[in-house]
């Protein structure tokens, strides 16, 4: 019998296992009024949700906010798609690390960096500056990046490495705040002030939306925030229990597990990988968010 691989397992064992049972989303559940999401007058909060397109955010998501490492989403972007295997190794370590010498060094590599990968997924609240650190964008931006990423392919690098940040950052600040506490989230960019207390952002996704939020304020108020964005309790419209087999229903959690797997390959064989010393280190990352994937499935 031919061995099936993770993502295939859990696919056709959730397959035979719920056909007709109602199935309830993943992601979390806006507590939106009137259209809008709650939020301080300090913070800024969009909202995705990939299957159904459903979005929403507070009256201020498309301000043109202080960028802080949320922007190093889209420098990594433009050297994962142009830049030497040691560059792409180097942007991933700055993904996961939230590196600021990395992030220094790769624009003053890729200067364009930020504004092409603006102008390419049509990010119209994102400016560039001459330091990266200076760099504006807005939730809604975010959110629409990490959409667009997982739409073009699911097991890109932005993905995969935002799913593996590390429990400090390279300045030894914790990455564990914000949307990351969210119920579903599976890989989260983290943004912070250099006095850690002035600004806070986070964006992230999960296999069935996105989410990203900031703050003039410090991780705990950015957190506390974005909890009472969404529900805590049973799933109200417009997020319902969608019927198991629904159009498109599924499509999202196959093509990012898909991606993964892809990805997974990729990482044994890949001149990217194989030219750093984090060759295994990747395999064991993508393997670890491929278990994620498989814990945003429906429990038996």
């Amino acid at each position: 019998m031919a061995r099936l691989g993770l993502p295939s397992l859990v696919l056709v064992t959730t397959f035979s296992l719920f056909a007709g049972a109602p199935v309830a989303a993943a992601s979390p559940v806006p507590r939106a009024e009137h259209g809008v999401l709650p939020a301080p007058a300090n913070a800024q909060i969009s909202f995705h949700h990939t299957p159904t397109g459903y979005q929403v955010g507070t009256a201020n998501q498309h301000e043109s906010r202080p960028g802080l490492s949320i922007v190093k989403m889209y420098i990594a972007d433009f050297v994962f798609r142009v830049g030497s295997p040691e560059d792409v190794a180097a942007a991933a370590t700055m993904l996961r690390n939230s590196d600021d010498r990395i992030a220094t060094d790769l624009y003053r590599k890729y200067p364009a960096s930020i504004t092409d990968t603006a102008s390419r997924y049509g990010l119209t609240d994102t400016k560039s500056a001459p330091h990266w650190g200076n760099s504006t964008t807005s939730t809604y931006d975010s959110v629409k990046f990490l959409e667009a990423k997982k739409r073009e392919n699911p097991g890109d690098l932005v993905l995969i490495n935002l799913a593996q940040a590390s429990p400090r950052a390279a300045d030894g600040y914790r990455q564990d705040f914000g949307t990351a506490h969210l119920p579903g989230v599976i890989g989260t960019k983290f943004g912070w002030s250099d006095d850690h207390r002035s600004y806070h952002a986070t964006a992230s996704y999960g296999v069935d939306f996105s989410v990203a939020a900031q703050i003039n304020g410090t991780a705990d108020q950015l957190t506390e925030t974005a909890h009472g964005a969404f529900e805590t309790g049973a799933a109200p419209s417009p997020l319902p229990l969608v019927p198991f087999g629904a159009d498109g229903m599924w499509e999202p959690i196959h093509g990012l597990a898909q991606g993964f797997d892809d990805a997974l390959q990729q990482a044994g064989s890949s001149e990217v990988f194989s030219a750093t010393d984090a060759a295994e280190g990747a395999r064991r990352d993508v393997e670890s968010g491929l278990l994620q994937l498989s814990s945003m499935l429906p429990p038996q």
